[in-house]
């Protein structure tokens, strides 16, 4: 598309979303406040309809502007697996996204390997299997992308090897200006501590967080406290206060909603105060792993509270 076409149409949508909470910056993040927030939406709210085909992938960036009027977005890696390494492909999506006047912010990879696994070997190869998203978020535009802390061994050996892992492929990332975020998932990483503290060791300004403020489950994978089956959580909270600091991203997760609009299981009102107070100015990822309501329907109530409660805070 013509830049002065896609300036163009930036410009009208800036206008046209001023009264549903969707603000364009120059900057992924930064410190300045803002009356109302720079909202995303995570493609895993719609995974269902990607897995079953009712939906394509390639077109997310399309989908989330026209169905949801959102210009910005968050791919999940597991949609893309087979043209990872297709750089005609990414170029495509690129032009997909500017043509709908969509910022792409980053990817979230999955299933690429343990960053802390206790074997050096097991562990440089993770970090190399990750290096072709990093490329890929290169040719989006991205800013980042998202990964798993995982390992398995004591903590003190998690600790030096996660530090060995993550600063590797920080490494990696500084050289393409891209950004490694990590994402309370479950296990060790939703301990908040644990993970600020490998972040300042590995003390490179390429490694941060995204803090999701529903993945604080301590002794499950993935670390989903839906459905009342974990059994010990870090303090949601706490958790999301720790990470901010470190933050170029956040994911608002929701489950379900009351008559009045309100996420069921988590205080949007004092997550969002938080946000506010530690002056984070990125995007708010919408993240709807609900049942109850479609998709379609989680997605629209999720950028509505987050959009009414911002403005009362």
């Amino acid at each position: 598309m013509k830049r002065r076409i896609f300036v163009k149409k930036t410009l009208t949508a800036s206008a046209a979303f001023m009264g549903t909470g969707t603000l364009l910056s120059a900057k992924p993040w930064g410190h300045l406040e803002t009356e109302l927030p720079k909202i995303s939406l995570a493609q895993w709210s719609l995974h269902r309809a990607f897995e079953k085909g009712d939906l394509n992938a390639e077109n997310f960036a399309g989908i989330a502007m026209d169905d949801y009027q959102i210009n910005a977005v968050e791919y999940v890696n597991a949609f893309y697996t087979k043209v990872a390494k297709n750089e005609g492909f990414w170029n495509d999506m690129r032009s997909r996204a500017n043509d709908s006047g969509v910022k792409s912010l980053l990817i979230m990879v999955d299933n690429e390997g343990e960053l802390g696994h206790p074997d050096t070997k097991e562990r440089k190869k993770a970090v190399e299997n990750h290096i072709k998203w990093l490329e890929a978020a290169k040719l989006l535009n991205c800013h980042s992308i998202r990964v798993n802390a995982f390992g398995k061994a004591d903590r003190n050996t998690l600790k030096s090897t996660l530090t060995d892992g993550l600063g590797m492929l920080a490494s990696h990332g500084a050289e393409m200006d891209i950004h490694v975020l990590i994402e309370n998932h479950g296990l060790h990483t939703s301990d908040a501590s644990f993970i600020s503290d490998i972040i300042k060791q590995v003390d490179n300004k390429y490694l941060g967080t995204l803090p999701d403020f529903g993945n604080w489950c301590l002794n499950t994978e993935w670390g989903s406290t839906q459905g009342g089956k974990c059994t010990e959580s870090y303090d949601h909270y706490k958790g999301v206060e720790e990470l901010l600091p470190f933050a170029k991203g956040v994911s608002a997760k929701s489950y379900d909603f009351d008559e009045s609009g309100n996420e069921t299981t988590i205080d949007f009102n004092k997550m969002l105060q938080l946000v506010k107070n530690s002056k984070f100015d990125g995007y708010i990822g919408i993240e709807y792993e609900g049942m109850r309501l479609s998709e379609a329907e989680g997605i629209k109530a999720t950028k509505s509270l987050i959009t009414k409660t911002w403005k009362g805070i």
